[in-house]
């Protein structure tokens, strides 16, 4: 059996990152999935969270919001909504969507859909998440 996989990561604006993988875990909508060389083909549907993946001895992060993963035994295809590596997440950008998002909660004015501030929290979290480990990378700190 291989050590490895192959792995794309596409949204609607452009491939993401394609690259190969000992290990992936993937934020799927019912909880994350843990993806070795070798898994039993499924198709799943993302949720808003943190895909990380191994490649080469190093793990690497990506925020991922929304679509679907296709896992085969040598392969696995994410179609996401959005996909984002740590260094191309604008930290002030996420900040605000954040604050934004929790004022809305908190004013719980009659036009709030509370699902939609929910999940622009959580994305928001994520993304500042996947963002933090750059500059813990950089620092020498995990």
């Amino acid at each position: 059996m291989a050590d490895t996989f192959e792995f794309e990561i596409v949204t609607p604006d452009k491939m993401v990152l394609k690259d190969v993988a000992e290990q992936m875990q993937i934020p799927a909508k019912n909880g994350y999935i843990g993806i070795l060389p070798g898994h039993a083909p499924l198709i799943t549907e993302l949720a808003i969270g943190e895909i990380s993946y191994t490649a080469h001895g190093t793990t690497n992060y990506l925020a991922v919001a929304w679509g679907f993963a296709e896992v085969l035994p040598n392969k696995v295809t994410i179609l996401a909504e959005s996909a984002e590596k740590p260094e191309d997440i604008d930290l002030g950008r996420a900040q605000e969507a954040k604050s934004r998002a929790e004022e809305r909660l908190r004013a719980n004015g009659p036009e709030l859909d509370y699902e939609r501030a929910l999940n622009a929290v959580k994305r928001a979290e994520v993304r500042l998440q996947v963002a933090s480990r750059v500059s813990a990378r950089s620092t020498g700190a995990h």
